[in-house]
């Protein structure tokens, strides 16, 4: 035996030793389900399984120098069908391979310097595999595009909608796939679902061309390929809306979209709002550590003020909200003028907030808003505490 064919020969029990090791495929498992989202939703024992066959076919092909036979190639197929019909994207199941590769290659690396094999050998291996994964991914493609399905169309379209909002390649990937125009800007419209909020949705993506839409936690969210259509007398449910965005950023806009719609509610708006309008709210909204501290720095204030934060407090955010106008603000609130003004002074002395001024009267609406946040998630509390009280009693009367 030539010194080439020894060195092959180790490499050989190497890589059996590999596959012998009780660790190696929960680690392998541990990987793929960590990195690959959709894979965490699968049962360990499935991935386990296909993982297991992969390897042994692959480590058949080095020991005898081959390209994958036919019957090695049926396993193949029969897993880009299993994930196909399980609406696992063919994307994702390549990616799971990678990773599986990615630990196994570096389990046998190490042990190969350990056990004297050159480093040549290895590199031949590689070159080896890498042929053979190439052929076992062309067979993986093609059977998972011609896998027949059993989603539905919503399914398949809720599939795709989570690609498009993974942003990066996989959402470019997935705007081709929707037919949606290279390099063209996207839009991503959010609300809350309803009938009224489906229809709303259909209406402002009328002639958008292939539009999608699918629910995403409890949202309905639309990704278009063209600015919405805003019509007069137009829906007043709150649709969030952001972009036009490349498909890579469909995330992000995702997320901004989101964001609209909580600061259109706190700043009166209804029916399309696009981020852009309400940028400083949503900005404000979203930071609710500061906005807890910002709360916290003025706590003695608001006990000073005891009972009648509330009132201060919402007349100051209606004060500020109104443009400083206290008329208004007082035809508003059915009160005197001289009372608003009043409760806008009790503030500034408490507080030593001055909301006359730019930045403190960003200050006051962002501590007005945190208190009565704060009372309406109190009373909320306290309407559970006393209708389980209610409950409580009626229990113990019969």
């Amino acid at each position: 035996m030539s010194v080439e064919e020894r060195d092959w020969q180790a490499f050989v029990d190497l890589i059996e030793r590999v596959l012998a090791d009780d660790t190696l495929l929960p680690q392998v498992v541990a990987a793929v389900r960590s990195h690959v989202q959709e894979s965490a939703t699968l049962p360990v024992s499935d991935i386990t399984g296909h993982t297991r066959v992969l390897l042994t076919a692959a480590a058949r092909a080095l020991a005898g120098r081959r390209a994958p036979t036919e019957a090695e190639l049926t396993v193949v197929e029969q897993l880009a069908v299993t994930r196909a019909r399980q609406g696992i994207p063919i994307d994702v199941v390549l990616g799971s391979v990678r990773i599986s590769e990615r630990t196994i290659w570096a389990r046998a690396r190490d042990l190969a310097e350990e056990a004297g094999i050159p480093a040549e050998r290895l590199l031949d291996a590689r070159e080896l595999y890498d042929d053979w994964a190439d052929a076992v991914r062309a067979r993986l493609i093609r059977a998972h595009r011609d896998a027949p399905r059993t989603q539905d169309a919503w399914d398949r379209d809720t599939e795709l909608m989570r690609r498009l909002l993974e942003g990066g390649s996989a959402a470019t990937l997935a705007a081709a796939e929707r037919g949606f125009a290279a390099g063209s800007g996207l839009w991503v419209l959010v609300t809350r679902p309803s009938e009224a909020a489906s229809a709303a949705l259909r209406r402002l993506t009328e002639g958008s061309g292939p539009a999608i839409a699918a629910m995403v936690r409890d949202t309905l969210v639309a990704v278009v390929p063209s600015e919405p259509t805003f019509r007069s007398g137009g829906p007043r449910q709150i649709i969030g809306i952001a972009g036009p965005v490349p498909a890579e950023e469909l995330g992000v806009a995702h997320r901004q979209a989101v964001a609209a719609v909580p600061a259109a509610e706190v700043s009166g708006l209804v029916g399309p709002v696009h981020i852009g309008d309400v940028a400083p709210v949503a900005a404000l909204l979203a930071r609710t550590d500061l906005a807890a501290t910002v709360s916290a720095h003025h706590r003695a204030a608001q006990v000073e003020l005891g009972a009648a934060a509330g009132a201060v407090a919402g007349t100051v955010r209606a004060w500020l909200e109104a443009g400083r106008d206290a008329t208004a603000v007082a035809r508003t609130l059915y009160v005197h003028e001289n009372t608003v003004r009043n409760r806008v002074q009790r503030f500034a002395a408490v507080t030593g907030i001055d909301p006359s001024s730019t930045f403190g009267g960003v200050t006051a609406w962002w501590l007005c808003h945190s208190w009565m946040a704060g009372d309406e998630a109190a009373a909320g509390v306290g309407a559970q505490r006393d209708l389980a009280l209610r409950e409580l009693g009626d229990e113990r009367s019969r």
